[in-house]
């Protein structure tokens, strides 16, 4: 199965009604996690790398091992570079063998947002790259997870301001803020369904939820049935597999790393086999 872009796997989500997890990788134990589970369940999948991905000493061989992997997976997958910082980072990304790249300028002023997303569509475009960009701001820092977060109302999107961007921008698909938050939540999460509605029902484009996780399965149907196309998924998936090598670890007294890693690992695969049943994730029909 050829390497594809995220616009490629989420071509049918819209008028299919489903999402497509989007799950962090660091390292080779959860990109074969998330990969693995994907080809099980039969149905594509966006394995998103973050910055310090693609700009480490080890960058390069990481980055070739993860676009290689994708590319022998027998389901669709695609190569996203998640929050990149600037113009400079997403050309890296491209370079690197990612099919996808989101700008993150949610914190800049619009106008500055909207100038770096143009140049890094043209960029990405012209290789047959698709882009994702935020409008709004989905709080928490991306960097400090596990904290806690409580959404910023302030920062929601509005439709107007989604439209706008997309107009302004022609991005592949647009990430949006209406109560989600990344890493740990405080509190109980309060999601604008409503609001995410009226974004799916005028922007033509997939609806991007980042800080899928901390919710419970009902929220994610709800996210989904609302509108949402692709939704980001790390924190909880990180903290099962930790969860279960802590476990391992109570529970014996001699073990190897492959025995620790194993668990790890399985544990990772379990949670994103159950999101992308719970995102009602379908194969691809043409």
């Amino acid at each position: 199965m050829p390497l594809v872009t995220m616009k490629e796997v989420l071509k049918e989500s819209i008028e299919g009604k489903y999402a497509v997890g989007a799950f962090d990788s660091l390292d080779r134990v959860f990109t074969e996690a998330i990969i693995n589970a994907a080809e099980k369940k039969g149905v594509p999948v966006i394995l998103m790398v973050v910055p310090p991905c693609i700009e480490g000493p080890d960058s390069e061989r990481f980055m070739e091992y993860v676009v290689t992997r994708c590319r022998e997976s027998s389901v669709p997958v695609a190569v996203h570079l998640d929050h990149s910082p600037s113009f400079e980072n997403c050309a890296r990304g491209i370079h690197l063998g990612c099919t996808s790249v989101m700008f993150d300028g949610s914190a800049l002023p619009y106008e500055e947002n909207v100038a770096i997303t143009k140049k890094v569509v043209e960029m990405a475009h012209a290789a047959g790259v698709t882009v994702e960009a935020e409008i709004g701001h989905v709080s928490g820092h991306e960097g400090n997870m596990l904290d806690g977060n409580i959404a910023d109302e302030s920062a929601f999107t509005t439709v107007e301001e989604a439209m706008q961007f997309y107009q302004d921008t022609q991005v592949d698909c647009l990430a949006v803020a209406i109560g989600t938050v990344h890493g740990v939540y405080k509190g109980e999460p309060h999601l604008d369904l409503d609001r995410l509605q009226a974004i799916r029902d005028e922007l033509p484009i997939p609806v991007v939820i980042h800080g899928g996780s901390g919710l419970k399965e009902k929220d994610y149907k709800e996210l989904v049935a609302h509108g949402a196309n692709k939704i980001n998924f790390f924190t909880t998936m990180t903290l099962a597999a930790s969860e279960a090598v802590r476990k391992l670890l109570a529970e014996h007294d001699k073990l190897t790393m492959t025995d620790i890693i194993e668990v790890g690992q399985k544990a990772a695969e379990d949670i994103v086999s159950e999101h992308i049943e719970i995102f009602g994730t379908k194969p691809l029909t043409k």
